[in-house]
């Protein structure tokens, strides 16, 4: 560890179905760290098992640095446990986590701002669909796209309607966009001359299929993340404006990924936001920021002195 580095806890894991991709990331995030100078602890954590975090207060640590997601991981759980601790983290606060892992509050808040996203409904538990097809069902709650399903027909709606509805009580009905999926990440700024969040560039998401699924996003190899996109430079600057109105409105912290249809008239719709992006070898803010000259170890050593340096605190209420 070099003079200046710190101490800091990758905390990777946790419950939830994406506990895979988050050891994956944790572990790409944990060497970058090192290869930064830092000296790195990394261990899992549960909402039963908290132990992690007593041990990171006996070794003196500085900054925590949740790779997790998944409800109670990027969802505002974790984040409450960590602010209540006093302990310093990377990431957003539990008010804007837990807002942003609610697609529908995250579509209305934006709007409020100016920001176009596709019509949709809330379902709970015995309420009927009202929206028709083609749409997109899916879980209010959950990333990687567990609990989604893209609905051509009245009757592809209906199934898929009572398939989730054994799974996930609360469902998301959204009208289908047919066009480019295009992603933007966000990252603080860590110049005080010039502070504020930054967009990366955008990546158009071409999955062989026809849905940006698990597979397509970590197994497979023949998904295309193509910088060069056949959009006009308007619809790439509203995408990136966008993403920075996002970022301020609900309240994120640090980084975060802002998800985009566009159609075929190049008008973008905001689809949703990710507060804690995936860091695996397929990951895309990663790969935006690379392309923007912050490669791995420059972009979590960025993080965590963020972090330490209470850019962008957790008290900041969202809206």
């Amino acid at each position: 560890m070099t003079s200046n580095g710190l101490k800091v806890l990758v905390l990777a894991g946790g419950p939830g179905r994406e506990r895979a991709v988050s050891q994956a990331g944790g572990g790409q995030v944990a060497g970058a760290l090192r290869d930064a100078g830092h000296e790195v602890m990394e261990r899992d954590i549960q909402p039963d098992d908290l132990s992690a975090l007593d041990e990171f207060k006996q070794w003196g640590g500085d900054v925590v640095f949740p790779v997790l997601h998944g409800l109670w991981g990027e969802g505002g759980g974790l984040q409450r446990i960590l602010s209540n601790r006093d302990l310093t983290y990377v990431g957003s606060g539990p008010g804007s986590a837990s807002l942003c892992i609610n697609k529908h509050l995250t579509k209305l808040t934006v709007a409020e701002h100016g920001v176009a996203t596709p019509e949709a409904e809330l379902l709970l538990a015995g309420q009927t669909r009202k929206l028709e097809a083609p749409v997109v069902i899916k879980a209010l709650e959950e990333g990687s796209t567990f609990g989604l399903a893209i609905c051509k027909t009245e009757a592809e709606a209906d199934k898929a309607h009572v398939e989730l509805s054994k799974d996930f009580p609360r469902l998301l009905v959204e009208r289908y966009i047919a066009g480019k999926e295009l992603t933007v990440g966000v990252v603080q700024s860590d110049d005080p001359k010039s502070p504020g969040p930054i967009a990366l560039p955008a990546i158009h998401i071409v999955p062989a299929g026809e849905c940006y699924d698990y597979d397509a996003k970590y197994e497979r190899d023949d998904t295309q993340y193509l910088f060069d996109i056949d959009v006009p430079d308007e619809t790439l600057g509203q995408v990136s404006d966008w993403a920075l109105t996002a970022y301020r409105v609900l309240g994120v912290h640090h980084l975060c990924r802002v998800d985009f249809m566009v159609d075929a008239f190049n008008r973008p719709w905001f689809i949703e936001v990710n507060t804690m992006p995936g860091f695996t070898t397929h990951s895309l803010l990663p790969m935006a920021a690379a392309k923007a000259g912050l490669n791995l170890t420059q972009l979590t050593n960025r993080l965590v002195r963020l972090a330490l340096a209470g850019i962008d605190v957790h008290d900041v209420t969202p809206g």
